[in-house]
């Protein structure tokens, strides 16, 4: 299964709804579509029908997340796994 992005806007926000798996080769995509957002917009990723990540994606995440990016619907093992390469910092 490959990964599939959804945008949606909600008053200020915008919400990237992905599903299937992230790895690797997709961060570039995400962080260019991130790119492409207004500065004053709050960016959601909704992670809810995300299916596996490899360890760059979570630490892709983990950047995202501590820039400001709220993660919404996280899969219990992504957070475990993104609080985990926190303590390795």
């Amino acid at each position: 299964m490959t990964l599939k992005i959804q945008r949606a806007e909600d008053g200020d926000q915008v919400i990237f709804n992905l599903s299937g798996r992230i790895r690797a080769e997709h961060v570039d995509e995400i962080e260019r579509l991130f790119q492409l957002e207004a500065k004053n917009q709050s960016l959601i990723l909704d992670l809810k029908e995300v299916t596996l990540v490899d360890r760059d994606a979570v630490t892709f995440l983990e950047q995202r997340e501590e820039d400001g990016t709220k993660l919404s619907n996280c899969p219990l093992y992504i957070r475990e796994w993104i609080l985990r390469e926190r303590g390795r910092k």
